[in-house]
């Protein structure tokens, strides 16, 4: 599908101002998706280590550096390990110190299960539970006022800020008074928060949703230290810890960023000093370089305390054991095409729609394989045709030359993978991509330095889904298609085809911008009227030898234009 275009129909000399279809960067998350994630937070959390296991986060062997002096001393030491997910803290904590006994709790219950799988979970040492901080109540599970500590290792950024209260009021029941709350997370200016605000994906004041669904929150020293406050904890100590991590290959250096802290009870346990410890640390940089024949990170040359992880991996550098695309098989008759296409999982927060795989592109593809005569030995346009190209690929079989294009540049670096993955010569001689901002002067005349003659066929599947987009379309391709011949019959003469569900705009719209840019509208299917179906130029693709086409949807429509 296209992804931006121009607002007036008219194409003059002069480059008309570009319409943006898809909303414009810093627009944030829409109030649906947001409930969403928010309501539907634990489902994500789940798919998220049904997807990863346990190889998302590190062990977290740091914590006998960092924090060993809470841990050690004589007598059994009660800790509560909030989102344990893979058990990454658990474990080495129990190695560590024979004396810990863990109470683990999740909202995952995959994760949960993850760390009951785990080869050194021992319930003399584990004791796990599903648990949602914020509408669970804790001390259900354990006596109140009877933990020592509470570790909070990357799990209060998964949480809306205006309910981290809920969840400190939560932990605070079962926290002994002179008990300690130990903490790091994400901090402002983190690289992966960069990256986020890129993509477009905040949902308010420095809290963001990742590709996957679950969400991250970036905290500041001021905003963490008030929150603890407000809710009965003093500082103990606060840190802000930053670590340069290089990729040689890309020539990058890159800023990782987070918060460690202690809490404790107000009035209770003993701070080493009347304010508290407030300290930058500046670690020293370390080598990261990918691995490129297992995908994923070498481990830093250094040691340093950062939860370096294949998810880092993928946030900083885009390497990662997991794609954002998923691989699709499209049979058609004797053909088959594996087209790569931006994965189901993350299709909710991507802008551009060029990423996808649209029903209407199934169908119109199908119609080709089956009617090689719509396009045989002609020159043929698919407009929007986003990274799939599958119309264009299966026109290549039989037309003269084929122009596959997208206003969007990451699906047309699809697409040419596409192409390039699923033609052979002499087929892939015959097609190629440009990019085509309906309504943009140098892109339409781009095309016509290939092909200066017009098409005699152009394509569209699903392309009619924004009103202020109808007239740009219709007059790029009324630019751009061939003209008529009076001695070809009816079926033979140039046409534009255009597949597509009704969304948000309606038939009479299309029409009237069709008849405003020159264009009449000569058939269309599904048809009312079917007294004379011999007569339908369309009806007849469907109708070859009596097989019917795969229909993906039924609310599917064809319409078949052709130049007054």
């Amino acid at each position: 599908m296209e992804s931006s275009n121009a607002p007036n129909a008219g194409i003059g000399k002069e480059e008309a101002p570009k319409l943006q279809i898809y909303p414009t960067p810093n627009t944030g998350v829409l109030p649906f998706w947001r409930d969403k994630y928010e309501r539907e937070a634990k489902k994500y959390w789940d798919l998220f280590y049904k997807r990863h296991q346990d190889r998302f986060f590190k062990d977290r062997h740091y914590l006998d550096k960092e924090w060993g002096r809470y841990f050690s001393g004589a007598g059994r030491k009660d800790v509560l390990e909030v989102g344990c997910g893979a058990g990454n803290t658990i474990f080495p904590l129990i190695a560590a110190y024979p004396d810990v006994f863990v109470y683990a709790c999740d909202f995952s219950p995959r994760a949960v299960n993850l760390v009951m799988t785990h080869k050194d979970f021992t319930e003399t040492r584990v004791s796990t539970f599903v648990c949602d901080l914020i509408s669970d109540d804790l001390s259900r599970q354990i006596s109140p006022s009877s933990i020592d500590i509470v570790t909070m290792v990357f799990v209060l950024s998964a949480v809306s800020p205006e309910k981290m209260s809920l969840v400190l009021q939560n932990i605070k029941k079962v926290l002994k008074p002179t008990g300690y709350v130990l903490f790091r997370d994400y901090a402002i200016g983190d690289l992966a928060q960069e990256r986020l605000t890129g993509k477009d994906q905040k949902i308010s004041e420095n809290f963001y949703v990742r590709g996957d669904g679950t969400r991250a929150f970036y905290f500041s020293n001021d905003f963490l230290t008030s929150l603890f406050k407000e809710n009965g904890f003093d500082v103990e100590e606060l840190g802000l810890c930053c670590k340069q991590v290089e990729n040689r290959a890309r020539e990058l250096v890159m800023n990782r960023r987070w918060v460690q802290a202690v809490f404790c009870s107000s009035g209770g346990a003993t701070s080493s000093s009347e304010e508290a410890s407030v300290r930058v640390d500046i670690f020293n940089q370390a080598i990261i370089e990918p691995d490129v024949a297992a995908n994923t990170l070498k481990e830093p040359m250094n040691d340093s305390e950062v939860d370096m992880s294949e998810g880092v991996a993928f946030e900083m550098f885009g390497l990662s054991s997991f794609e954002d695309n998923e691989m699709i098989e499209v049979n058609l008759r004797d053909r088959s095409f594996k087209i790569e296409v931006l994965s189901k999982e993350y299709q909710h927060t991507c802008r551009s729609t060029g990423l996808m795989l649209w029903e209407s592109a199934h169908l119109m593809a199908a119609v080709l394989a089956r009617n090689p005569t719509i396009v045989a030995g002609k020159k043929v346009l698919e407009l929007g045709c986003g990274c799939g190209g599958i119309c264009s690929m299966v026109a290549a079989g039989s037309a003269d030359f084929v122009v596959a294009t997208d206003g969007d540049s990451i699906a047309l670096d699809l697409l040419a993978q596409n192409v390039t993955a699923n033609l052979k010569p002499p087929f892939l001689a015959k097609l190629i991509t440009k990019r085509l901002e309906w309504g943009n002067r140098d892109h339409i005349e781009a095309i016509k330095e290939e092909n200066n003659e017009g098409f005699e066929v152009i394509l569209g599947t699903d392309v009619l889904y924004i009103p202020e987009a109808i007239l740009p379309l219709f007059a790029t391709a009324k630019e751009l298609i061939a003209s008529s011949n009076k001695g070809l019959r009816e079926d033979q003469q140039p046409a534009f085809i255009l597949c597509h569900i009704f969304r948000q705009v309606d038939e009479p719209s299309m029409l009237s911008a069709a008849t405003q840019c020159g264009f009449r509208l000569v058939d269309k299917w599904p048809s009312k009227n079917s007294s004379s179906p011999s007569e339908s130029i369309i009806s007849s693709w469907f109708s070859e030898n009596g097989h019917e086409v795969y229909l993906p949807s039924p609310a599917l429509n064809i319409m078949y234009f052709q130049v007054e």
